[in-house]
């Protein structure tokens, strides 16, 4: 270790009242502390007790139930949802990447952002980032990865954005199957983004009339089922939503902010945001599965060969400062 003064040799000097590692000049005598690299950048969060309360918010609980449980406050937890969102977007972008799938299934999960729509309209609120949000992910049936994901509302430009990240996801060269619902808004883009590159088909689900009264969360009865070639030549009998739509189910099981009925639901765009990034990155990186042999989809897709823990997670962006 050299000195920052004059550049000499320096030498171990005891440690500070942080534990930091402190040194001593042997030319000038100068004093100085080897700063830690810190996980979570500016925040004086405990790492431990910040490992804590994101364990609790990918495991389904709200803000404040992680707030009472853990003793940070709400406003803490909320930052520190931010600065981790931020770093498993990074994450996403960058580690995600040529990645060789055969079988991808894409789907689109409602939820809203401070009020539903009828409110909205009734308030005359013209904002994009209020009302309903739909994340669209894509994921491969193989692996169990999240290939791609995106959040934005259910219309054709959304689509193109979720489509172009799901094509800088895949490698190149590799030819897959790509099954959806029947969206409009995947008719011309899915040709105009993957090209040929994926076999393309769609399941169209026939539903009855919608029943009026307490069961109106429920979903109508399907009355039938039918698959449709889109684009190029997908076998038949593997077009199918069925696993992204359980994967649905698992993020609602997963995040407080889609869980239906109660008030946990996200008031802020962003913050939604950042909770996807860092649940899908968990979901990723961290959590192992027992149809993978208890390994990870990460692993299963050959992007890390370890079941990677939370502060692995931190670790592996602990330089992105900048917001993205």
């Amino acid at each position: 270790m050299n000195c920052p003064k004059c550049d000499s040799l320096s030498k171990k000097d005891g440690k500070d009242r942080k534990g930091d590692q402190r040194f001593k000049c042997t030319e000038c005598g100068k004093r100085f502390t080897l700063k830690k690299d810190k996980l979570l950048g500016s925040m004086i969060l405990d790492t431990d007790k910040a490992l804590l309360c994101l364990n609790l918010l990918v495991e389904g609980n709200s803000v404040r139930s992680t707030e009472r449980i853990t003793g940070v406050h709400r406003d803490t937890i909320l930052s520190l949802l931010e600065t981790v969102g931020k770093k498993c977007i990074w994450l996403q972008e960058t580690l995600v990447r040529n990645v060789r799938v055969g079988l991808v299934q894409a789907d689109e999960i409602w939820s809203y952002v401070a009020m539903k729509d009828k409110t909205k309209h009734v308030k005359e609120i013209e904002s994009d980032k209020i009302g309903s949000a739909y994340t669209f992910t894509a994921i491969d049936a193989e692996s169990k990865l999240i290939v791609a994901w995106h959040l934005g509302t259910r219309t054709e430009e959304h689509a193109v954005n979720f489509l172009r990240k799901l094509r800088n996801a895949v490698d190149e060269e590799t030819i897959f199957q790509l099954s959806t619902d029947a969206f409009p808004g995947y008719n011309q883009t899915v040709p105009a983004i993957l090209g040929r590159q994926a076999h393309y088909g769609q399941i169209i689900k026939t539903y009855g009339a919608t029943v009026a009264g307490a069961g109106r969360y429920s979903p109508a009865e399907c009355t039938s089922v039918r698959k449709k070639k889109v684009l190029g030549n997908p076998v038949k009998k593997n077009i199918s939503t069925s696993m992204v739509e359980r994967q649905n189910l698992t993020m609602r099981m997963s995040m407080r902010r889609f869980t239906r009925l109660t008030n946990g639901f996200s008031k802020k765009w962003e913050n939604l945001n950042y909770m996807l990034a860092i649940y899908f990155t968990y979901y990723n990186f961290c959590r192992s599965h027992k149809t993978l042999n208890d390994a990870t989809p990460a692993m299963a897709a050959n992007l890390t060969k370890t079941i990677w823990s939370l502060k692995d997670l931190l670790n592996a962006a602990k330089d992105v400062r900048s917001p993205i």
